[in-house]
């Protein structure tokens, strides 16, 4: 299918189906709206093309999802945190489940009928994934799990979770399963971040019962599928994002009066950088290139941008982040984390330095 064609018919679309959000702006309203937007398009097939036709898409190129991604994002009709777990998910349940659960689940996701979370980040074992302590304990038909994780986005909305375990010692001894919610034995407890919103969660693992067919990939391939998705965290859930925001400084020009031109230079250089290089990143995806190290790239180039835009409009609408309970100073707060989610910047610099540039370890 024609990607510009596409995009027209879906602009289009849009255009004739009303999907304004309300005036409410809380993080509840924004996972519901989340949802409404995914079962219209899904319904209309729009969120279905991209999709392998086995896991309940249309088929067609990767392209397609970003296609629909920049455009509900960039018009305002979803925000782009719910979005990013579809775009990192997804993939994973295709590649790692069994045909027939990711046959079963993946529709569930892609409708907005389920939100789903990433059980990844410990206490302690943050960037340093190979070290995590939740255990998984074979009993039976079953796994009998125990332990914790924290900074799980969503959490508290999500009817699964993807979760990596600890089987036996080492990196082959992860093991990853997808864990219903609902099961007894699991705690949620939602984290409130300095710009005033619960989006992450503390996750407790009680001794929760899991059947054996809910394991993603084999014994021990905990450790792979995690390498082979957070190049999606660190690349594909950005196109979403990177739309939201060029609205933002689209808004930010137009709440304005007094420009700074090199400034504003500067913030849509970054952008315009990072958008060039998604780009080719799904261009790159679209031709059947398996993502690896070098979408640490993406993941330095959208903090850096991310966080040059917030600090412009410090700059450039002086009092309404330090005085003014506003939009802005929420998401200038939320821009520092930037550096550090989906692993921090200095993790990132030492992917490219070691396994891009082979400059070594030291």
């Amino acid at each position: 299918m024609n990607v510009s064609e596409f995009q027209a018919d879906l602009r289009a679309w849009l255009d004739d189906n009303d999907l304004t959000p309300g005036a409410d702006h809380s993080l509840e309203a924004h996972i519901k709206q989340f949802g409404r937007v995914c079962a219209a398009l899904y319904d209309a097939d729009w969120m279905r093309y991209g999709w392998p036709v086995e896991a309940g898409g249309l088929g067609g190129p990767v392209m397609l999802r970003a296609v629909v991604g920049e455009e509900v994002v960039g018009r305002g009709l979803a925000e782009p945190g719910p979005y990013s777990m579809l775009e990192v998910l997804a993939p994973t349940m295709i590649d790692y489940a069994p045909p027939e659960l990711a046959a079963e689940m993946v529709p569930r996701l892609l409708s907005g009928r389920e939100l789903w979370c990433q059980g990844f980040s410990e206490p302690g074992s943050g960037s340093d994934l190979a070290s995590l302590s939740t255990r998984a304990t074979p009993d039976g038909d079953n796994w009998i799990i125990k332990g914790q994780k924290v900074w799980t986005s969503f959490a508290q909305y999500s009817t699964r979770c993807v979760l990596l375990t600890r089987t036996a010692p080492g990196h082959d001894g992860i093991t990853a399963f997808f864990v219903d919610m609902d099961t007894p034995g699991i705690t949620v407890r939602p984290l409130r971040t300095m710009h005033g919103v619960d989006e992450f969660c503390e996750v407790y693992f009680d001794d929760v019962v899991v059947p054996a067919e809910r394991m993603l990939g084999k014994p021990g391939d905990g450790w792979r599928l995690a390498m082979d998705l957070l190049p999606f965290e660190r690349s594909t859930c950005f196109w979403q994002r990177i739309a939201y925001l060029y609205s933002r400084m689209d808004r930010l020009i137009a709440e304005t009066t007094e420009t700074d031109d090199a400034e504003l230079g500067e913030a849509y250089l970054a952008l315009h950088t990072l958008r060039c290089r998604s780009r080719a990143t799904q261009h790159r995806l679209d031709g059947g290139t398996r993502l690896g190290p070098d979408t640490s790239i993406d993941k330095v180039l959208l903090a850096t941008a991310e966080q040059k835009l917030f600090d412009t409009a410090r700059g450039m609408l002086p009092g309404a982040i330090e005085l003014n309970d506003s939009s802005w100073r929420t998401e200038f707060l939320y821009s520092r984390a930037a550096t550090i989610y989906g692993g921090t910047s200095e993790i990132q610099r030492n992917i490219i330095a070691r396994r891009l540039l082979d400059l070594g370890k030291e």
